[in-house]
């Protein structure tokens, strides 16, 4: 019985210390990577490099969501949806400690992708965790609305990572899904923020939603679903093959269809529904991508 409670505990403790490093979100950023890697004009089958690139990001990555964690213990004590984070609830100890050990994960990522990739790859890693620690978490989440808009480039950098690994010559396809990328981000958190508005109106935390109100995020979330689209389509004009336009027409139109209901009848119900649309629209957009190139 002891030993059962001990493995347990051990298995807890093990679940809250990943938490911090919110890896769910990192996988999906490290398979941008992978894409970036699959559609550019000559990149390899991968091996050894692509496997540490994308072990790079997804590291660098997990430091960035935990130094998120760590700078906004306070501000998530104010939200239901996060107060009951590691961080908030004592389960650990918000120490100087994790500083250095973020650190040490940042710089062991951006060095690893360096050695097996080259410089540009790297510099490309960092960026995309600094610019969700830093840019977006330190210097514009409670000051402005832009927020997530300019924190987004923390996704496109890992596109443009992937494919620095494969060619630093960026080519056409692989900047179109950076930007994709880019666009994806706000209307995805916005729909977030809609479902969870009065959580970020009572920590002050400045979202679209609270700024403008609710039915205005909602026909901004519904216009920028439609540019979203839009762009996603244009790799088709650049040798993207019929998978990955499948795949970008397919879930493209039920992220629209969502996006459409939200800004018909904005409540949380609509909103989350246009949330799990935007990760359906990525996932799909993403696994056409790299099967298109495989296949092609």
């Amino acid at each position: 019985m002891d030993t059962t409670r001990r493995n347990q505990q051990t298995a807890h403790r093990a679940r809250t210390v990943l938490g911090v490093f919110k890896l769910r979100i990192g996988f999906v950023i490290m398979i941008t990577a992978v894409t970036g890697y699959a559609v550019t004009p000559g990149a390899g089958s991968g091996g050894l490099p692509l496997a540490v690139l994308a072990l790079a990001v997804l590291v660098s990555s997990a430091s960035a969501g935990a130094f998120n964690q760590y700078v906004e213990y306070e501000t998530d004590r104010l939200m239901a949806r996060t107060r009951g984070r590691a961080f908030v609830t004592g389960e650990l100890r918000h120490t100087p400690a994790w500083l250095a050990l973020i650190g040490f994960l940042l710089a062991g990522s951006v060095a690893a992708a360096w050695s097996a990739t080259n410089p540009l790859a790297a510099l490309y890693v960092f960026l995309g965790a600094f610019f969700y620690a830093v840019v977006y978490t330190v210097w514009l989440k409670r000051r402005t609305w832009l927020n997530i808009v300019v924190g987004g480039l923390a996704g496109s950098f890992a596109v443009l990572a992937g494919a620095a690994a494969a060619n630093p010559q960026l080519g056409a396809v692989p900047l179109l899904l950076a930007l994709v990328l880019f666009l994806w981000t706000p209307p995805h958190f916005w729909s977030l923020a809609i479902a969870n508005s009065d959580d970020y109106a009572a920590a002050g935390v400045p979202m679209l939603p609270v700024v403008v109100g609710t039915k205005r995020a909602a026909q901004v979330v519904f216009v920028s679903t439609l540019a979203l689209v839009g762009v996603s389509l244009l790799p088709l004009l650049f040798g993207a093959g019929p998978i990955y336009g499948i795949g970008a027409l397919v879930g493209g139109a039920h992220f629209v269809r969502k996006a459409w209901q939200l800004a018909r009848a904005p409540s949380r119900t609509t909103a989350m529904g246009s949330f799990h649309a935007s990760l359906a629209q990525l996932s799909l957009l993403l696994l056409a991508a790299i099967s298109d190139a495989l296949l092609a």
